[in-house]
């Protein structure tokens, strides 16, 4: 899960609050519904503490969303009377009715499991004369750019005449150059946009040709699809080609998203368990358990963090400062951090803050995700962490390496 989209949560003071709501209709009396979920999550709210602009606000926000099964449901964060992020979830929050909190921090935890995690992916459609670029990710889809190759000659003709035959052989150097020109320029927009898939769409030939043109670590990542054309990208194209094969396309994509995450997620798991015992100079690259966490995200250490929802660590009260780094498990430890005031948050939440403002990767594990030979209870408490390089060892009290979350 790329956290970018947070940005501006961490750009402003707290308290925040922070609301998961439910939009889907499931019954007869779904707009009364909708308008008691919002009061409860005002009253929530209020009764926390928060201010009167803020509940406001959120509230009206609230009654502002849509009903409907997509999405089943939004998170929004406010502060200061004012909402700062609403995003779409792929899953609604647990219990049906809303989960309202009022703390120093964004109540960012639920999000790994809750909103679109899968990596983006860059979709190319592809015809005979150019590609038009679209990257899809965690908040719908947006141009990307597109490429333009030779228009001339491009159809072929079925005479067996010389001079036809002649004409034929440009017609395939053609399309030859044009598949060359779309995979060079998908390379440069590869390197560019953070896609970790890429989606050929079009005509079975045309695929082909540029599939055949990507140098091969970007192949290793391409998928070919086999809906959509070029002109389903536009809402003007050939009726018979448009809404189904969006729909279609749509489909493969999210699949092709999904197998990547679930791919990923088998690869760091696997490095993350032989990260946890110590290599040839007695260095670890994995980290668990609180205390070496937030040791690690003081020291930009964290490459992935690994949380799973259910462990018991992620709800471990920290303490924290105004910024991302003043990190630590007891309230003293912040004043040598340089916080005067600090306040105490959930671990996850803290820990997600931190992976933010680092750039570090976040990795929601599930049971079905972790390969075979791999602990479903790693990693140990829910809470885990490659490192961006080895670590001699773990702090007193737990973490890889040592303590109660020793390698078993």
């Amino acid at each position: 899960m790329e956290l970018g989209f947070l940005g501006p949560l961490f750009e402003r003071k707290g308290p925040w609050a922070s609301v998961y709501f439910d939009t889907r209709t499931a019954s007869e009396d779904a707009a009364a519904r909708h308008e008691l979920n919002a009061k409860s999550a005002r009253d929530q709210l209020k009764d926390a503490g928060a201010d009167d602009p803020t509940c406001r606000a959120v509230h009206d926000r609230l009654m502002s969303l849509s009903r409907g099964p997509e999405p089943p449901a939004h998170a929004v964060f406010a502060t200061q009377g004012e909402v700062v992020l609403d995003t779409e979830l792929t899953a609604p929050p647990p219990g049906g009715g809303p989960i309202a909190v009022w703390q120093p921090l964004p109540h960012t935890g639920p999000l790994v499991e809750l909103a679109d995690s899968d990596p983006p992916a860059l979709v190319a459609y592809i015809d005979r004369k150019g590609a038009e670029f679209e990257l899809t990710g965690s908040l719908g889809a947006e141009p990307a750019g597109s490429v333009t190759g030779s228009d001339w000659p491009l159809h072929r003709t079925p005479s067996a005449d010389w001079s036809e035959q002649h004409f034929q052989a440009r017609v395939e150097n053609t399309w030859e150059q044009n598949a060359a020109e779309i995979a060079d320029e998908l390379r440069v927009r590869w390197e560019k946009c953070g896609a970790e898939v890429l989606v050929l769409a079009g005509e079975a030939r045309e695929r082909n040709s540029v599939y055949a043109h990507l140098p091969p670590d970007l192949r290793e990542r391409t998928v070919q699809a086999e809906h959509g054309v070029r002109a389903d990208s536009h809402a003007e194209g050939p009726a018979s080609n448009t809404a189904g094969g969006r729909r279609l396309l749509a489909e493969e994509v999210a699949n092709a998203r999904a197998d990547y995450a679930r791919q990923r997620t088998a690869e760091v798991m696997e490095r993350f368990q032989a990260g946890r015992a110590p290599g040839g100079a007695g260095r670890i690259g994995a980290a668990e358990g609180v205390p070496a966490l937030v040791e690690a995200a003081r020291e930009h250490r964290i490459g992935v963090l690994l949380v799973r929802p259910e462990g018991p660590d992620t709800r471990r009260e920290v303490w924290v400062g105004d910024e991302p780094g003043q990190l630590a498990q007891r309230r003293s430890e912040t004043q040598y951090l340089g916080a005067t005031e600090p306040s105490p948050a959930r671990a996850d939440d803290a820990l997600l803050r931190s992976a933010a403002a680092t750039g570090a990767d976040v990795l929601c594990v599930r049971d079905t995700d972790v390969p075979e030979g791999v602990p479903r209870d790693l990693p140990d408490g829910g809470l885990g962490a490659l490192l961006r390089w080895p670590h001699e060892g773990a702090p007193e009290g737990g973490g890889a390496g040592g303590g109660q979350h020793a390698t078993r």
